[in-house]
């Protein structure tokens, strides 16, 4: 077998968790690069909440990217196990992104996940990240500053938003992953359940239409998706949970406004994923101080 063959037969494969602060542009890379919506974006901190896997498949290597909760300091049970799931990750990939936010000052945020990274063996990549947001000049002074953050493996400018660079990640990943198994078959994007996703998908719109204190107290749960027999509609039956009956009152709206608005916004998502028509029935719960309790972070399923 001459050199070109054996190179026609090498599989590369791997995981790279992607990490950084909450909004530094994690969730808009993984959406970009599995080509489709499996995470959701928010300018609310801490939106993201499990870990995320998007399966990018190439001609001879398949990367598997692992989407995390942002690094922060935690105020309550949620925010722990939220920190616990991107050290859990950390353990198991064979590359780690560390996006920072190019459109931000570049702080102690970034510097204290730069040294929990320093303690890994792990190939590492800074990922300066919403270069589209700077003019070309702003962008080496930010260059010059993620520099100091420690000794990685490569830095790159890019934006997920526009695609700048993108590439140039991919490339580098592809480098650093060693030989291995196709984990996933090759039409997969993610393995999220899609009744995660569709729970994610009424809890971003929330977030959307929602202000102050509410955000950060909204959970949502889907009871029930089934299709119906003629297989053209699926019926979801799904709650949202939140801390406070005032906040109960926000969501709701004046005429059940604000809910109506919610449930029409997911809908287009929810359809182009299951890609059939569905009927949404959204109900309004309060679990008072739920971050605070174990057993309801377990039911909505943000322990890992």
């Amino acid at each position: 077998m001459d050199e070109s063959d054996k190179r026609k037969e090498s599989f590369k494969s791997g995981f790279a968790a992607i990490v950084g602060r909450p909004n530094a542009g994690k969730s808009t890379l993984l959406n970009y690069l599995a080509k489709e919506k499996v995470a959701i974006i928010s300018d609310k901190p801490q939106t993201t909440r499990h870990t995320i896997r998007a399966i990018l498949n190439l001609e001879n290597a398949q990367i598997i990217f692992v989407d995390t909760p942002g690094l922060h300091k935690p105020k309550d049970s949620l925010g722990e196990h939220m920190n616990k799931s991107v050290r859990n990750a950390l353990r198991d990939v064979d590359a780690v992104i560390f996006m920072v936010d190019a459109s931000q000052v570049i702080g102690s945020g970034d510097l204290y996940i730069a040294n929990e990274l320093a303690l890994l063996n792990t190939p590492k990549i800074i990922v300066l990240s919403k270069i589209d947001k700077l003019e070309p000049g702003d962008i080496e002074v930010q260059l010059e500053i993620a520099k100091q953050l420690g000794k990685f493996d490569e830095i790159i400018p890019l934006s997920a938003a526009t695609g700048q660079n993108v590439e140039v990640l991919v490339e580098k990943m592809n480098e650093m992953l060693p030989e291995g198994p196709q984990y996933y078959p090759p039409d997969m994007k993610t393995d999220q359940p899609e009744r995660v996703i569709v729970a994610e998908f009424i809890r971003e719109k929330a977030l959307l239409l929602t202000r102050e204190e509410v955000p950060h107290s909204i959970a949502v749960e889907v009871q029930e998706m089934k299709p119906r027999k003629d297989g053209e509609i699926v019926d979801i039956f799904a709650t949202i949970f939140v801390e406070r009956e005032s906040q109960k009152g926000i969501l709701i709206g004046k005429g059940g406004r604000v809910l109506k608005e919610i449930g029409s916004k997911a809908r287009a998502d929810i359809e182009h994923l299951l890609g059939s028509h569905i009927f949404l029935d959204l109900r309004v719960r309060v679990k008072k101080d739920w971050r605070k309790e174990e057993r309801y972070i377990k039911q909505f399923g943000y322990t890992e």
